[in-house]
């Protein structure tokens, strides 16, 4: 055995002095280039680790160049999106003073063609059901209305005031089931009564079966009510039944579109004998197509 380990150790020693005899020799022996072989194995050698290295450091910072200009872009693109969103809101929000602008300047211009005494007054609530149309106004009694004032906009009739208070209103639409104005043709002057059916349409009732009445006549206000003054577009005849055994079944399309009202104006001092042709004779050639 100790034989054995004498003759590995031997081996050993011999290898190890083989192994730096080569790198005596290498040291000193030059090669084609000038340069000793030892210098330019290990030259050679570490130029591979160097290279290794640097490819895996310029990986590394690639990745991470990437990724933080990803970062950058998702930052830069949500920025982007709220601007355009903030964009967006700022247009629409012109887009309704726009509108409203529009609508106001009509309903100025209603009331000054209409040679009546109005407030104005801005619609703040609504209320819809089978039993009662309505909506609320910010004007009162403290503004000078009272009840069974007439309550108009620039598109035509909307209603009466049955409920007022000290600063606020409640105003009956002309299109509740338990409304009626006196109405009119306006091409014929066949009378009638403009009834509510508690939905989006009016009935024309108290037409005689022989008065000249056709679809798309403008209805107009008579009256004779003594609530709404003569001459304000009521709506447009859209049906015309002549079965009725004594007066037509004539349905009526309401001139204003009372879910998108906001602006009226209350008739002050009331006066079914003043007429506002001058309004009616505009809308008419307004809506006619």
């Amino acid at each position: 055995m100790a034989l054995v380990n004498l003759r590995l150790r031997s081996g050993y020693l011999f290898l190890a002095l083989m192994f730096g005899h080569i790198i005596l020799i290498s040291a000193q022996v030059n090669s084609q280039q000038g340069v000793p072989v030892l210098e330019s194995v290990i030259f050679g050698l570490f130029s591979e680790v160097q290279r290794g290295t640097a490819s895996g450091i310029t990986g590394v910072q690639r990745l991470w160049n990437g990724y933080v200009w990803l970062r950058g872009v998702r930052a830069e693109n949500e920025q982007l999106k709220q601007q355009l969103e903030a964009t967006m809101v700022e247009l629409q929000q012109q887009r309704t003073l726009a509108e409203r602008s529009h609508r106001l300047e009509r309903l100025l211009d209603l009331r000054e063609r209409a040679s009546l005494t109005t407030a104005a007054a801005e619609v703040i609530a609504s209320a819809a059901t089978p039993e009662f149309q309505s909506v609320s106004i910010d004007k009162g009694e403290d503004d000078g209305v009272g009840r069974d004032m007439a309550v108009i906009a620039a598109d035509g009739v909307v209603g009466r005031v049955v409920i007022p208070s000290a600063r606020n209103a409640k105003v009956q639409l002309i299109i509740d089931r338990n409304a009626a104005a006196g109405a009119i043709i306006e091409r014929s002057r066949a009378q009638g009564v403009a009834v509510g059916t508690g939905e989006r349409l009016l009935r024309l009732e108290y037409v005689s079966e022989v008065a000249d009445v056709a679809e798309g006549d403008v209805v107009v206000s008579s009256g004779l009510d003594r609530i709404y003054p003569k001459g304000f577009v009521i709506g447009r005849v859209t049906k015309v039944d002549p079965s009725g055994t004594a007066y037509r079944s004539i349905l009526v399309e309401p001139a204003v579109d009372f879910t998108s009202l906001e602006d009226v104006l209350v008739v002050l001092t009331p006066n079914p004998q003043r007429a506002a042709e001058g309004f009616s004779s505009a809308v008419s050639k307004e809506k006619r197509p």
